[in-house]
């Protein structure tokens, strides 16, 4: 029974105490976008973009981000070379292999 109310009220426009609905607030930026623009603005050596995108979400949570983003980066890597994530981690930070 609610859901029919809620759905009528939603087909006249109106909050559930018969306000009309107040414009939706801009999303912000997530963690994971801001670790993907921080990254790429760190790529291209941009640091206004690196300053901009660290300032989208917490130093913790872009930290976070950022580690997420590079383990899935070797991942795909080691996917793409038919190796182990170790053996692409390594090479990309130029130690020798095991």
């Amino acid at each position: 029974m609610f859901d029919m109310i809620r759905k009528y009220v939603a087909r006249l426009g109106l909050s559930a105490h018969g306000e009309a609905p107040t414009e939706p607030k801009p999303r912000g930026h997530n963690l994971f976008e801001a670790a993907a623009a921080y990254a790429a603005a760190r790529a291209q050596d941009d640091q206004d973009g690196v300053d901009e995108a660290s300032s989208w979400v917490s130093p913790e949570a872009l930290s976070f981000g950022v580690g997420e983003l590079a383990s899935r980066a070797v991942v795909a890597l080691a996917r793409e070379r038919s190796t182990t994530p170790r053996a692409v981690a390594r090479d990309l930070l130029g130690l020798p292999a095991d």
